[in-house]
């Protein structure tokens, strides 16, 4: 039994339509299609990709597909931000192929669909108009902010709240199909035994599926397990938890909720009925010998390969999304109920957190990579009994049409130089000959326009940017005596490299390894154990330190691309 699991999407549908407006798109001189897309230069601002993940979506369907697999779960995130039109858009897609290839899909919520419990206001600025410079795209007239640029008004890029989603996406698992041989939610009051479709579709209803997130604030939880097909239970978990900003304001309004991106953190404290659910559901499935698997939005393990304290350290506690890393009262709350296989989205990342307990037990969390970001990707779980499954990592490395919009691009590049705007990307992107190549410049763009203003620390970066591999083999090494051939083969690369393999080793964990030459590996992993051993009191030196130790619990992590898991003997083993 195979499951595909395909984790933010962030579907932005390039040829959709609005409602009511007559607003298009504009015209791709290479397709003459209108196409209504993002600017570069925001999604190389953005920690994902919002126009040719659109194709890696198709592409990888298309690969799900010719595998023969036929049920596909996503973890959240799916759509930009829950638009209408976005949201119409990916269900006709869905619906293409569960018609075509009789898949079955089954999602989850993520922060961007719903951003917030009920409907809200909202828009974008960053939308392309015909000559290469920003188009805003509100659903409000009260939303424009710069009068003089231009604007479309259309309900459909509200974003929508789970009513919303609900009424649009109901198909995909948020409620009872006739073909589930079992469908329950957090809500429901019927055994196993007991179950029967028509209360299972009263249970789906969006009035029976609320919780008081605070007291007086009740918000709807979309939690649910199905049974596919005979002996699987995929648990749906809607880990999204949103907490008034205002316990004295309206529990209507829409605007005084915060955001749900923290995830399992807040479900500890706002949503705990979800662990005592975990708990009867894992008690029914071991019961009646189901295979339990879970799915979430957010992770329940550390995903950072445990370096998170000398990420504290160089950085500060604040930063490199430190708030997403759940508490381990979390993983500790979810074995202790007898949950073991879980597989999550929301970093963007491709890993395996592997957490084992004095009782024996073990939790696995896969980290799924994104299709909008370094490396895409999905994952393939096929299960081979209660307690044996294997992974797979696919790698969407070769999209049909994932260049169908540089000629668009290209208007953008020119007006932005023609205004001689400040920090222009780097037209090189538009060189990039397949979607892989196309996502890892996305992350070295990201890096220099994003990470480093916003995440390191000015004075260490000036200074290490400036020194070659030879020059931290020096450093590293104190009064040791080096010979300038070992000196030579350091010189080949400097640290503006190591930093973007940081970076590539923090999103594709394994899979980054095949783009990185195993003799800067090996290298990396000297100057980390030179470091260690170095006795300094120079701040700097003790930056590099850090540095290194990060890089090398990054680049030594668990097995992430291609493994099994037996959960009888605890243990996973590399396939690769």
């Amino acid at each position: 039994m195979k499951i595909a699991f395909l984790a933010d999407v962030h579907f932005q549908d390039l040829y959709g339509e609005f409602s009511d407006s007559n607003f298009k798109g504009i015209e791709n001189p290479k397709t003459g299609k209108k196409t209504i897309l993002r600017t570069m230069d925001s999604q190389l601002h953005s920690t994902r990709i919002f126009n040719e993940n659109y194709f890696a979506f198709l592409a990888a369907l298309d690969d799900i597909a010719k595998r023969n697999i036929k049920i596909v779960a996503l973890p959240g995130d799916y759509t930009d931000d829950g638009q209408a039109y976005n949201l119409r858009g990916l269900k006709k897609i869905l619906e293409n192929y569960q018609k075509k290839y009789k898949m079955r899909f089954f999602i989850t919520t993520g922060n961007h669909d719903p951003v917030g419990p009920f409907l809200k206001q909202g828009g974008k600025s960053d939308f392309m108009n015909e000559n290469g410079d920003e188009l805003s795209i509100v659903s409000h007239e009260k939303l424009i902010k710069n009068k003089d640029q231009r604007t479309v008004v259309t309900k459909d890029i509200a974003m929508s709240g789970y009513l919303e989603i609900l009424n649009e996406m109901k198909n995909f698992g948020f409620t009872a199909s006739e073909k589930d041989l079992f469908w329950q939610t957090p809500f429901s009051t019927d055994l196993y035994e007991q179950f029967n479709f028509k209360n299972a579709l009263k249970d789906s209803e969006y009035s029976n599926r609320m919780y008081e997130v605070s007291e007086g604030f009740s918000v709807p939880d979309f939690s649910y397990v199905v049974e596919p097909t005979e002996g699987i239970w995929l648990m749906a978990i809607d880990g999204n938890t949103y907490i008034p900003k205002n316990n004295n304001g309206n529990p209507k309004d829409e605007n005084n909720f915060q955001g749900a991106s923290i995830g399992y953190n807040n479900v500890l404290t706002n949503k705990k009925h979800l662990f005592s659910w975990v708990e009867k559901v894992v008690g029914e499935a071991k019961k009646h010998k189901k295979t339990l698997i879970a799915f979430t939005h957010y992770p329940i393990l550390d995903f950072n390969d445990n370096a998170n304290e000398e990420i504290k350290k160089l950085l500060g506690k604040d930063k490199w999304q430190m708030d997403r890393v759940p508490q381990d009262e979390v993983a500790e709350l979810l074995a202790k109920v007898g949950l073991k296989l879980h597989f999550a989205g929301h970093m963007h990342i491709n890993d395996t957190g592997i957490k084992k307990f004095d009782n024996g037990k073990m939790l696995v969390n896969i980290q799924v990579p994104s299709l909008a970001a370094y490396i895409p990707g999905y994952k393939i779980l096929t299960v081979n009994s209660e307690d044996k499954f294997e992974i797979e990592t696919v790698s969407i490395k070769n999209v049909p049409r994932f260049n169908e919009l540089f000629p668009l691009y290209e208007k953008e590049f020119d007006n932005l130089k023609s205004n001689n705007s400040k920090e222009i990307w780097n037209k090189d992107i538009l060189k990039t000959k397949n979607y892989q190549d196309f996502t890892l410049f996305h992350l070295k763009e990201l890096v220099r326009l994003r990470f480093i203003p916003s995440d390191w620390p000015k004075d260490f970066i000036e200074k290490a940017s400036k020194l070659s591999g030879k020059d931290l083999l020096e450093l590293s090494s104190g009064n040791q005596k080096i010979s300038n051939k070992i000196k030579n083969k350091f010189a080949k690369w400097n640290f503006e490299d190591a930093f973007l393999n940081l970076y590539q080793l923090q999103s594709a964990d394994e899979l980054a390894k095949k783009d990185i030459p195993k003799k800067r590996l090996a290298q990396y992993k000297l100057l980390e154990q030179n470091f260690e051993h170095l006795k300094t009191d120079d701040a700097f030196l003790n930056q590099l330190k850090t540095f290194f130790k990060i890089l090398e619990k990054l680049s030594s992590g668990d097995a992430s691309d291609h493994f099994k898991i037996d959960f009888q003997k605890g243990e996973i083993v590399n396939l690769n």
